[in-house]
């Protein structure tokens, strides 16, 4: 463990909630194949259009390291606004879980990250050695104070209201496939100490089909607003989605936020089941609970479903004040995720928060 000096939520910096105002968005530039086995060429143009509905709202920042890679990103969004390039390797594109988890502090202090170990969803897609090294790569190039947990944790396992609460599942935390011999209550500490929470909220038994992350939580349920959480939803009880997404909005029902008050629970639901090319053994975790904030919006990922819109209407009664995008995102969960999966929000690393 860090010393005291050195533990973030004692100096006064929190991890501040995504729909707080944002300095950027961070991306990595999809290059390897093996994620999308044999439908590789459609992803660059479904990526290049996910980043340009991000420009629209704030500054993008994607990683292309490498000749080849960072000329196929140019290729595609090097003439776009808003849209910077940078020289940094990545093994994978999945920014939200090994990017940097970027903090907001007083004035006083200077901009922080925490750079979290990463092992590719319990070693399950090595070599994850560069996506590991990308949160330093970053604090060097913002010249970012960084703090660095002695615990295994991807961003997508964890979702926060900015004011004290998070949001996380069992099936990922406590996996031995990342931090065996660890017990709920060292990962809580660990938590509370480098991102400023005080109450932790465990789903159990959440996973949805499809998925290789051992449950992440944002496919699952996803904070609006500080009471307000989204849940991915399925109305057919034959569906394998039926059954442990009704236990997990249970489970929230009889949740409270940080100050004891109950939250808002809001069924968001899934689009009709995908298969890859139809086969019934390759479900996709498509889930419109992968959207992700930007400065005045929402930008969710649609399935070519009758449900996207009814989508795009629910979180757009719940977030009147933004503008919903939809961006087309079939071809990307064939690599098993999509927009918030992608992408890592930049705060601007100051407090008190300046939530919605």
């Amino acid at each position: 463990m860090p010393q005291e000096r050195e533990i973030p939520a004692r100096l006064g910096y929190r991890w501040p909630a995504e729909w707080e105002l944002h300095e950027a968005t961070w991306l990595s530039w999809p290059h390897r194949r093996a994620t999308w086995p044999g439908d590789f060429a459609a992803v660059p143009p479904r990526f290049a259009e996910f980043a340009q509905a991000l420009a629209q709202f704030e500054p993008v920042h994607i990683l292309a390291g490498g000749a080849e890679v960072f000329a196929d990103a140019e290729r595609w969004v090097g003439m776009v606004p808003n849209v910077t390039l940078h020289d940094i390797p990545t093994n994978d594109a999945w920014c939200r879980d090994h990017g940097p988890t970027f903090l907001a502090g007083p004035s006083h202090l200077p901009p922080a990250l925490v750079d979290w170990q990463y092992n590719s969803w319990g070693g399950k897609y090595p070599p994850f050695d560069l996506d590991d090294d990308v949160p330093r790569r970053v604090a060097e190039l913002l010249q970012y104070r960084r703090f660095e947990p002695d615990i295994v944790l991807e961003g997508g396992a964890i979702e926060g209201n900015g004011r004290g609460t998070l949001l996380t599942t069992t099936s990922c935390l406590l996996n031995p496939n990342r931090n065996r011999g660890r017990s709920r209550v060292e990962i809580e500490q660990r938590l509370k100490d480098f991102l400023g929470v005080r109450h932790i909220l465990w789903l159990e038994g959440a996973e949805l089909a499809g998925d290789d992350t051992d449950g992440h939580v944002d496919q699952l349920a996803r904070f609006v607003d500080s009471r307000t959480v989204v849940v991915a939803w399925e109305d057919d009880p034959r569906d394998v989605n039926y059954r442990p997404l009704r236990q997990i909005f249970d489970q929230l029902q009889s949740m409270t936020d940080q100050d004891g008050q109950p939250l808002q629970i809001v069924p968001l639901p899934l689009p009709s089941p995908k298969f890859h090319r139809g086969d019934p053994s390759q479900r996709l975790p498509a889930s419109y609970c992968n959207f992700c904030f930007v400065n005045g919006g929402i930008v969710v990922p649609t399935f070519d479903d009758p449900r996207d819109q009814a989508a795009i209407t629910t979180l757009q009664r719940l977030a009147p004040d933004r503008q919903v995008v939809g961006v087309r995102a079939l071809e990307l969960v064939w690599g098993l995720g999509a927009c918030h999966c992608l992408s890592q929000q930049q705060g601007t690393g100051q407090s008190p928060d300046q939530g919605r």
